[in-house]
């Protein structure tokens, strides 16, 4: 049995429902990112397992103790925000206490579980500041100390790094993800980031509609989307139609290239899939289905040069790594692409 248990979770408000019969096992310790857009059920998830709403049918269970008729401070459960949600009239050390206090902790042991998250979070110093005195990630540490100095058995952040600026939001990132690790706390992380979920999951869970639509470590759900959605929502992705020339053997026509794909297709037209990391400018070692196009555009992002081509009248992304000796094709250059068709995906619905 896993450590934390949802089965069959359902939730409606009025005549619609936002959650569809979703299942999900966690082991302790696990670190686990719910992903998808807005709207999608993953906050209302998240709020039924802190206690926040009650579900309209389904089971909660934690280390095998039902939770769903107990109140959210009886779950022993730590939750950040999206909002810093600190009080502006407490320090950071009465902020980070608060917890405590209310759950009659004694003052001496108060003190030294205060003291011990904020040397974990990095601010031993700044105990007597306020909050407004402190930069946003450095509320949002405190914030993390709080949900943290209860010792929770399971640990809910909704999306609490959306507020920060891109370069603190990474270094902010690894830390928790450190202190997770480090204290070895259940962990079920919201967020409709898909670089946040992939770089700090052990498991993701894509949901769309109310459904989860896959489970998996972000190696499978990148690399081996189980539906269109998850394929489209998570990274970036080229589509284009292909007519099955040859089922049995997975040989396909696309752009005017025939290529086999070695597994067995049905019959008519499928969609073919691939990630731009997939197609390489001119030939590459491996990559044996040679493509012809036009270049479109062309985005300098750094270290990595997105390109578009035109390909048989389908739009193909793909990535080259900035070489200072090589420049990249101009717009409207004729190139050649490689890919290797065991890459291509074939998508379902």
């Amino acid at each position: 049995m896993a450590f934390l248990d949802i089965e069959h979770l359902e939730k409606s408000f009025g005549q619609t429902k936002v959650v569809k019969d979703f299942n999900l096992n966690i082991d302790k310790g696990e670190f686990v990112s719910l992903l998808g857009p807005s709207g999608c059920g993953k906050t209302t998830v998240l709020r039924m397992v802190a206690g926040f709403e009650t579900p309209s049918s389904g089971d909660i269970r934690i280390d095998g103790r039902d939770v769903v008729d107990l109140r959210p401070n009886q779950r022993n459960i730590g939750m950040m925000f999206q909002a810093y949600a600190l009080f502006p009239n407490l320090t950071v050390a009465q902020n980070v206490g608060f917890g405590l206090r209310v759950a009659g902790v004694a003052k001496s042991e108060a003190a030294e579980r205060i003291s011990e998250m904020l040397d974990l979070i990095g601010l031993p110093d700044l105990g007597a500041r306020y909050p407004f005195q402190l930069s946003g990630g450095q509320q949002q540490r405190v914030a993390l100390a709080r949900a943290l100095a209860v010792r929770p058995r399971v640990l809910l952040l909704d999306e609490p790094l959306s507020a920060l600026d891109a370069k603190i939001r990474v270094s902010l990132r690894e830390e928790m993800r450190a202190i997770q690790r480090r204290l070895g706390i259940t962990t079920i992380f919201v967020t409709h980031d898909q670089e946040e979920a992939l770089s700090m999951s052990d498991r993701v869970v894509v949901m769309h509609q109310g459904i989860a639509e896959q489970c998996g470590t972000p190696f499978e759900v990148y690399n081996r989307p189980a539906t269109r959605f998850v394929a489209n929502f998570v990274g970036t992705l080229n589509t284009f139609e292909a007519d099955v020339t040859d089922g049995a053997s997975g040989r396909v026509r696309v752009a005017g290239h025939d290529l086999t794909l070695g597994r067995a297709l049905p019959a008519g037209r499928v969609t073919l899939a691939a990630r731009p990391e997939m197609i390489s400018l001119g030939a590459h070692p491996g990559r044996e289905t040679s493509l012809t196009g036009r270049i479109i555009d062309v985005h300098f992002l750094g270290s990595v040069i997105r390109l578009r081509a035109e390909v048989g009248g389908a739009t193909l992304a793909f990535d080259t790594f900035n070489d200072t000796d090589v420049p990249p094709p101009k717009v409207g250059e004729d190139v050649t692409l490689s890919v290797a068709a065991r890459d291509l995906l074939v998508i379902g619905q």
